[in-house]
């Protein structure tokens, strides 16, 4: 439904997307994810005719975005990250506005309005002026405008910024209700998010995409090996030597041991599942198994790992290393301030900012 092929936009001497490819196929949910100025923005502009590529080509639902601009757009719902509204115009005017431009005809409009507000829950505030809506509501119309002639393909850019928890669960909802029916592409910098809407994932950095696939398989992927979390009641044995012995187990990590049992983390190969065995040994020694679960990275542990370059990780070892040391007050603030900065600006699932490139 999407293809993204060997896309590069360059600005001059920068390149904010450097061959991008990629596909999302009919009613997936496609988590859009990378760091300030990684090219997101870029990319989905391209996606939606905002602005050509220099190279490669971008397809939507059998289109080609610039060989056949209209029907494209035709297929596609936008919302970018400020949504575009018109602020002397009330709600209800300007969905009426977008539909006609949309060529959903005059008998059409009212009841596509209707919906559209149902949908999005602004019907309460159709008769108020774009101008004067919160930071909340201006997003929640922008969504409305975006899904109002039931495009195939919605492309969203941070849906669900400036959203309280109530609306950012009641916009989820209304995502997860149009997979299926739409295929949709969401950027957002709230990686929660991604993991509990998105199917599949693309993290791009520095204009480059570092991975593509569920959540689950990038798990696999960077661990290098499947990982059973288990909660033990051991009565003060080591249970080492018993797990080990298990086929297919190729490692066993103790952790503290407590009032709840000893926690326990059991590796073995990439893709086996040892669980039914590891199960067995726990039982014939005789030992309780208060829990048993496979181990994951978090979608931001996956986002860090693919995202930080090995100069950043430096710039936050060195500020651990000088804040630990018996140093002078003020140079060991000095130290962790600087450790500070670098992880801020170089890693972390934020917004972009004002001084990012403008195309990123």
């Amino acid at each position: 439904m999407i293809e993204v092929q060997n896309v590069t936009k360059r600005y001059g001497p920068t390149v904010a997307v450097d061959d991008v490819s990629f596909r999302v196929e009919p009613g997936q949910i496609l988590g859009f994810l990378g760091p300030n100025g990684a090219g997101k923005t870029t990319t989905m502009r391209v996606l939606t005719g905002y602005m050509p590529p220099t190279d490669g080509k971008a397809i939507v639902a059998g289109f080609d975005v610039f060989e056949e601009p209209v029907e494209a757009k035709r297929q596609t719902g936008y919302l970018p990250e400020a949504p575009p509204l018109y602020p002397d115009m009330t709600v209800r005017e300007y969905l009426t506005f977008v539909a006609r431009i949309n060529g959903i005809s005059a008998a059409d409009r009212p009841a596509s309005v209707d919906i559209a507000m149902g949908r999005t829950s602004v019907a309460d505030v159709a008769d108020r002026h774009c101008g004067k809506l919160s930071k909340g509501y201006r997003q929640r119309v922008g969504l409305a405008q975006a899904i109002l002639h039931n495009p195939s393909v919605l492309i969203l850019d941070e849906p669900t910024a400036g959203l309280d928890p109530k609306q950012i669960i009641e916009t989820r909802k209304l995502i997860k209700e149009l997979a299926g029916d739409h295929t949709i592409i969401l950027s957002t910098h709230i990686l929660p998010e991604v993991s509990q809407t998105c199917e599949r994932v693309v993290i791009i950095n520095k204009g480059r995409v570092v991975a593509e696939d569920t959540p689950d398989n990038l798990t696999g992927r960077l661990h290098g090996s499947a990982t059973i979390h288990l909660q033990m009641d051991t009565a003060g044995a080591d249970p080492t030597a018993a797990l080990m012995r298990v086929p297919g187990v190729t490692g066993v990590t103790l952790g503290e041991a407590g009032s709840d049992g000893r926690s326990v983390e059991v590796h073995s190969a990439e893709g086996a599942d040892v669980r039914r065995e590891v199960a067995g040994a726990v039982v014939t020694e005789g030992w309780g198994l208060l829990e048993m679960r496979r181990a994951r990275l978090s979608l931001e542990e996956i986002f860090l790992q693919l995202t930080t370059t090995e100069e950043e990780e430096a710039v936050v070892e060195e500020a651990a290393v000088g804040t630990e040391a018996d140093a002078d007050p003020v140079e060991s603030g000095d130290s962790a301030e600087s450790g500070d900065s670098g992880d801020s600006d170089g890693a972390g699932p934020q917004t972009r900012g004002s001084g990012d490139p403008p195309a990123s």
